[in-house]
């Protein structure tokens, strides 16, 4: 059966100005990793208030992680994603308000033509992406297994709707030395903190040797307690980026080297702990299309990609490994204005022309989930993109 795209819309208009209420509590009631409380708790009231049916709370035993469903038990299962979490001090400087809103949109736009659906379409609450990783956990708890695409927007300063999203890793290093009195006797210790600041000059003189579109930077997490004692323990924490998880080993095994070398120069001890990322996104481009061509419709003119502006990273790279999935960029601000975490970000996120790019996501996505309900080839033709796609990742 044929849904009706103009019905879709309309849901979404009728909707508006609940959503950005919705996007507006969120936004001003700012909360970080693992503690969306009250959004996750704002967005499963409104979506039950609509559907007049519950929401599955505490999804993949994650408390802030939630699913809503609709549509019929066969057919292609297509998820629309929700992130919700907030940066430390900043707020929503990356308008995850703005995600939220559009997923519960688009989600609530199909469940509208429920009985219309020859699949089923899937609101997932995902916790944590600001350095939480939430749908790696919902990953590792089987929210995603029989799920055909997934797709999510994101807020920026212009369409593009096939950007990269690098592979991270954070390394940290503790070093541990001997203290003693820096001016009576400093012969007799062994400095941590200059092993520590070893390792940053180290790194550094190695940049000219990474490959294009790495990233290397850290922070000293203790560097010491009082200057007149030569430090006993000191630590530093470094995020490390690079265009694929292949291409970010290299750079892990450098900056390993570099602490090991910084430590044996200072003859002090030290311990290293890879903490794991995020991978690259793969953008699965069948899917793409279809979400450019509903966004053309709504009045947008997106770019696949911009060289001209650098990559991030993000959760939704893991689904994308996963399964076939998008993670398109929409402008809320004119190009060059600003870019996420930072704090004008953060007020376009609350702003008219935010609230509307909002909507047409929620728009593109409900057409975009509409494409594949209604055309099997398609999610097969995704699905045969996603796995030629993620062999070439796996092998580099």
């Amino acid at each position: 059966m044929t849904l009706d795209r103009a019905a879709i819309d309309r849901t979404v208009d009728e909707l508006s100005e609940r959503l950005i209420d919705l996007s507006r509590r969120i936004h001003e009631h700012p909360e970080l990793s693992y503690e969306e409380r009250r959004a996750s708790g704002w967005i499963t009231e409104f979506v039950e208030s609509v559907m007049q049916a519950p929401v599955e709370r505490g999804t993949g035993g994650m408390e802030t992680a939630f699913r809503a469903r609709a549509g019929a038990k066969s057919g292609p299962r297509i998820a629309v994603l929700a992130e919700y979490d907030a940066l430390p001090e900043i707020g929503h400087a990356c308008g995850h308000n703005l995600i939220a809103g559009a997923a519960v949109g688009a989600f609530l736009a199909l469940a509208r033509q429920a009985p219309a659906l020859s699949g089923s379409i899937e609101l997932v609450g995902t916790p944590a992406e600001e350095g939480g990783g939430g749908k790696i956990r919902l990953l590792a708890a089987g929210v995603f297994e029989g799920v055909d695409a997934a797709m999510m927007f994101h807020p920026f300063d212009r369409d593009v709707i096939a950007h990269p999203a690098l592979s991270t890793m954070r390394v940290q290093a503790a070093f541990h030395g001997a203290p003693a009195h820096a001016a009576f006797a400093p012969w007799d210790g062994r400095s941590a903190l200059a092993a520590c600041l070893d390792t940053f000059r180290l790194i550094d003189g190695q940049r000219v040797h990474f490959r294009d579109g790495v990233r290397v930077y850290g922070i000293v997490t203790n560097g010491g307690q009082a200057p007149n004692i030569i430090v006993e323990d000191a630590a530093c924490e470094f995020t490390l980026r690079a265009p694929t998880t292949t291409g970010l080993t290299p750079v892990v095994e450098t900056v390993e080297r570099c602490m090991r070398a910084a430590a044996l120069a200072s003859n002090v001890e030290v311990k290293i702990r890879r903490e794991i990322g995020y991978h690259e996104m793969l953008n699965n481009m069948t899917l793409v299309r279809r979400f450019s061509a509903a966004l053309s419709a709504l009045g947008r003119s997106p770019r696949e990609t911009d060289p001209t502006v650098g990559a991030a990273s993000t959760d939704m790279g893991d689904v994308s490994l996963a399964l076939p999935a998008i993670h398109p960029w929409l402008a809320i601000c004119d190009e060059g204005e600003t870019l996420c975490h930072e704090r004008a970000f953060a007020a376009c996120a609350k702003s008219p022309r935010g609230f509307e790019t909002m909507l047409v996501a929620a728009k593109a996505m409900a057409h975009t989930a509409a494409d594949l309900l209604e055309d099997p080839g398609l999610v097969e033709q995704a699905r045969a993109e996603h796995r030629a796609a993620r062999a070439r990742s796996l092998h580099g």
